[in-house]
């Protein structure tokens, strides 16, 4: 059989983008409304997913469904990131954080949405092949490091918004320190078994705002001692 040309790709990412429309909807109750954000949607509808999984798993990249990427962990379901996305709001003018690169399919996204993305992933494997493939693809506004995410990037803070890949008990007090006022972090929080997609919002007094939406399971906020 011949190998998926470029428009059968683009058919299967537009298929995708409808099933998470689909998705949306039948959550609409626990996500507070039924439609996403077009400029998400448009933005899923164009990053090319089955570069971000391992070769193996290419021809399964568009279903709406986590995929295995090495090192104990997964590519994001594509509902889950397209919602993540959505919840986080980036606007073109602003700086967003993410903690969690992975091989950079969640990078793309933020970078087709937002003005600057810095992004920091504990796997250094991981570091390497996301910025290199991240450059092939022509994004210029991504920063890569390796290091613990929970930490932040305090040299490029304060961030505009904030998204975490990896879920722990709660918001880590660097994060919180280093985002905006009326900046807004999104990210599972809660025990392995009872998580929790979340969104925090800092208020122009500092206080945060904590909303929970639908249940999730994310791999641990890794940290480094």
């Amino acid at each position: 059989m011949k190998p998926m040309n470029e428009s059968h790709l683009a058919i299967l990412r537009r298929h995708m983008v409808e099933m998470i429309a689909i998705h949306a909807d039948l959550a609409s109750d626990e996500i507070g409304r039924a439609v996403l954000d077009e400029r998400v949607l448009a933005a899923m509808r164009k990053v090319p997913r089955h570069l971000f999984v391992p070769a193996p798993l290419a021809p399964y990249a568009y279903q709406d469904t986590p995929l295995p990427i090495g090192f104990d962990k997964t590519i994001s379901q594509p509902f889950i990131v397209a919602l993540m996305t959505d919840l986080l709001f980036p606007q073109p003018s602003e700086k967003v954080l993410e903690v969690g690169t992975g091989l950079g399919y969640q990078t793309a996204v933020l970078a087709e949405l937002a003005g600057q993305v810095w992004s920091i992933e504990i796997v250094e494997e991981f570091a390497g092949v996301a910025r290199e493939l991240l450059q092939q693809l022509g994004y210029t506004d991504i920063k890569i490091r390796e290091g613990d995410g929970s930490r932040g990037w305090r040299e490029h803070a304060p961030f505009d918004k904030i998204l975490v890949t990896a879920a722990a008990d709660k918001v880590p007090a660097a994060l919180l320190d280093q985002l905006k006022q009326s900046g807004r972090l999104v990210m599972p929080i809660g025990p392995e078994e009872m998580q929790r997609l979340t969104v925090i919002e800092k208020g122009a007094d500092g206080q945060t705002q904590i909303r929970e939406l639908l249940p999730v399971r994310f791999s641990r906020l890794e940290t480094v001692t």
